[in-house]
């Protein structure tokens, strides 16, 4: 042990005075390095597996951050779209005359509803969170539907294309108003009772015009597919496709009723003239 102490000391003194044992350290280095790679990996590779699920987690997490955003700017972008059109047009725009809500909730679709016949979603917010029927539905490119059935914490969404709903709307191009009513079938809408001297063409865009006090001004609803007019006929025949995600989208956002669409208490009946009144105002026989 004390030869080998001495050998020790004196290799020891030999590199640091005259750097003797360099190549022989280069070469260990050389031997040693597939070993250090080979006992790092394990390490490596659970630490690359962890940064892979977290990396899943804060995309997921953003991904969702970035759907809420965009169902919140929708609302703001499609209004300007009506704005730009109205301006255009060289329409005056009043405080008054803008009825849009800003202040949309939120929703999660959580399945359609069970009946083949119909055109229904189901989302998780109801009564508890101020849902009324009647209120609109959007997503970040159009209306979705109405609400037409409200539960404690969910309600139920009847899709644009539903036969029974109908959405008062106008062309951006020209102004032109109209009334777009949900075929039924295989997701289309038909804009019935156009004359065929009207002004619409293939590609043309279809906004609420907000003259139901329902459905903010602004709001797109369709685009317009097939014009077929026939000199016959009183009517043209047209078809659009909704440019809202009936069908593929998780998330919507309900927009509350304008002030103008909740109901007003009706006014009094007038009360019956008095009977002074009656005798002046009732002729006098001759």
């Amino acid at each position: 042990m004390t030869f080998f102490t001495l050998a020790a000391i004196a290799l020891m003194i030999a590199d640091h005075r005259f750097h003797a044992l360099e190549a022989v350290r280069l070469s260990l280095s050389a031997v040693a390095q597939p070993v250090q790679q080979v006992a790092t990996m394990p390490g490596e590779a659970l630490g690359r597996i962890g940064d892979y699920f977290a990396s899943q987690q804060r995309l997921l997490r953003e991904n969702q951050e970035l759907k809420a955003k965009v169902l919140e700017q929708s609302a703001a972008a499609q209004e300007a779209r009506l704005l730009k059109a109205e301006q255009e047009h060289l329409l005056a725009m009043t405080s008054g005359k803008s009825r849009y809500a800003e202040n949309g909730t939120i929703a999660e679709v959580l399945y359609a509803a069970r009946n083949p016949f119909t055109r229904k979603i189901v989302v998780d917010k109801g009564l508890t969170n101020s849902i009324q029927a009647g209120m609109p539905v959007i997503d970040g490119s159009g209306v979705v539907g109405q609400v037409t059935s409200v539960g404690t914490f969910s309600s139920e969404v009847t899709l644009v294309t539903e036969k029974d709903q109908s959405v008062p709307v106008m062309v951006v191009r020209n102004g032109l108003r109209a009334v777009a009513v949900g075929s039924g079938k295989d997701g289309s809408i038909d804009i019935p009772f156009m004359p065929v001297s009207a002004d619409v063409q293939n590609g043309d865009v279809f906004v609420t015009s907000g003259i139901d006090g329902t459905y903010p001004p602004g709001l797109v609803v369709a685009e317009v597919t097939s014009v077929q007019k026939n000199a016959a006929y009183v009517f043209a025949k047209i078809s659009a496709k909704p440019m809202a995600g009936v069908d593929n989208h998780r998330y919507v956002m309900v927009l509350p009723l304008s002030a103008s669409s909740i109901a007003r208490p009706e006014s009094k009946p007038d009360e019956q003239p008095r009977k002074g009144a009656k005798d002046r105002a009732r002729p006098r026989r001759q």
